[in-house]
């Protein structure tokens, strides 16, 4: 793994981590109840937290965009973890065999960093050219967002998306595990509540979706968007469409000699739980790495909501996706797994 640079700015900091220029910053945003904190600011059409703020104008401002980099973005809890395994593997398949991958000693985000909580997370600036080309980046930023080099370079972007509903639960477990106990449980109700009315970490979830939706459709040599369940239904047809939109195609050669499925072994949830670096440790603030690997299935939304919550968020899908073209497979366990 390579080492990063980063040098830290002249400016002052408090302990929370704000810098004077975030906290005045802050003070003019509308905010709203956090679940694992106090409170999320709207930044730009979503909601932050505050020092993500400050890593994401530091992001905007600083990163400069080479042709051949390749951004992964994600809403959390849509499948980022396993979509950093495999594009990493992927573009990387020539330099390491898989028993050689650094996956088996590396959590997939400190091989691939993101750029809100470790890049440009606490005042810093990072040194980037020690990246070697091609260069391998994440995000949940949503689009409009992103640096302009980003935007208007030709560098790839890889969009995962997961269905509402399984994202909700994902996410509600997630941060459960992270919110300080000071606060008290993280009631289910509560959460719902928030996420239907798009007051969630890098939402509104839908808003966020689209962007990407979207900008796919115009321009599908830049986004490419995949969904958490086709990867779960078909990852081999999967990876290899994504090799082909990486510009690292998988050769006849190399599908008779099962690198496909080597790869996929590699990347799954249950490989990745077994390895140590998994087990332990901090690759992204606050989260504890053995909670980025719960269950990983299609359908688990069946298991906590009521029905009355799952006719309101899917009243509210099909409201917000309507006309745009984009479709979720909503199923449950029963019948999908």
């Amino acid at each position: 793994m390579e080492d990063i640079q980063i040098t830290q700015r002249n400016s002052t900091v408090s302990e929370t981590g704000e810098s004077d220029q975030c906290r005045d910053l802050l003070s003019s945003l509308p905010k709203e109840k956090d679940w694992i904190s106090c409170y999320m600011y709207l930044f730009q059409g979503f909601w932050c937290p505050p020092k993500e703020i400050h890593a994401v104008v530091s992001f905007q401002n600083n990163f400069q965009a080479c042709n051949t980099d390749t951004i992964l973005v994600s809403m959390p809890k849509s499948g980022t973890t396993w979509l950093k395994a495999l594009v990493f593997s992927i573009m990387n398949r020539e330099k390491y065999q898989t028993p050689e991958s650094p996956l088996n000693s590396f959590n997939p985000h400190d091989l691939v960093p993101f750029f809100e909580y470790r890049l440009y997370a606490n005042n810093q600036v990072p040194d980037l050219s020690a990246f070697p080309s091609p260069r391998i980046f994440s995000t949940h930023v949503p689009y409009p967002s992103l640096p302009e080099s980003i935007r208007n370079s030709t560098c790839r972007v890889v969009y995962i998306c997961r269905n509402p509903l399984d994202n909700f639960i994902s996410f509600w477990h997630f941060l459960s595990k992270a919110r300080p106990e000071r606060l008290g449980p993280l009631l289910l109700e509560e959460a719902f509540d928030s996420f239907c009315n798009g007051v969630v970490g890098f939402g509104p979830f839908f808003d966020h979706v689209l962007g990407y939706w979207k900008e796919s459709l115009e321009r599908p040599e830049k986004v490419l968007f995949l969904k958490f369940e086709d990867l779960k239904e078909d990852i081999n047809s999967q990876m290899k469409s994504l090799a082909v939109f990486l510009g690292c195609p998988f050769s006849l050669e190399e599908e008779r000699d099962g690198v496909i499925e080597d790869i996929s072994k590699l990347c799954s949830l249950d490989s990745l739980k077994d390895i140590e670096a998994n087990k332990r440790g901090k690759s992204i603030p606050y989260f504890e790495n053995n909670t980025l690997f719960r269950r990983g299935e299609v359908g688990d939304w069946i298991n906590y909501l009521t029905p009355e919550m799952v006719d309101r968020l899917n009243k509210i899908t099909a409201q917000k996706l309507a006309g745009s073209g984009l479709e979720f497979k909503i199923t449950s366990l029963d019948n999908n797994v």
